[in-house]
């Protein structure tokens, strides 16, 4: 398995990533091809899936309402990472979301499966 703390970092800064490219070349990195990304009303499958989910996610909490997503902590082994992510504003203050994501890797070490769950 990979370093997951550097994986991980990776995986939630995308989210706050502003450049579209760096974005979609980070998806690329990340998740295979056919990959699937689950949250409870969502599903988004392939990069380009992917790639939409993450921008819809950036310009509507990072761009639109100034938040910044950060890694909380997390655990992995066989090919899994559990990850828990923080959602507050760029400018300081409250946390005003949690969740997690559990993440299932393919033998290239990229992911295969995302699963989203948002605890408050």
């Amino acid at each position: 398995m990979t370093d997951i703390k550097e994986f991980a970092e990776r995986y939630v800064n995308i989210w706050n990533e502003p450049d579209a490219g760096r974005r979609g070349q980070t998806v690329h990195n990340l998740w295979q091809e056919d990959a699937r990304y689950l949250a409870r009303s969502i599903e988004a499958v392939g990069h380009e899936g992917v790639e939409g989910r993450v921008r819809t996610a950036y310009e509507k909490w990072v761009r639109e309402k100034g938040n910044i997503f950060r890694l909380r902590d997390l655990d992995g082994h066989h090919d899994t990472i559990k990850l828990r992510w923080e959602m507050l504003p760029a400018a300081g203050g409250a946390v005003i979301s949690v969740g997690f994501d559990f993440l299932v890797l393919g033998r290239d070490g990229r992911i295969c499966t995302g699963y989203q769950f948002i605890e408050a």
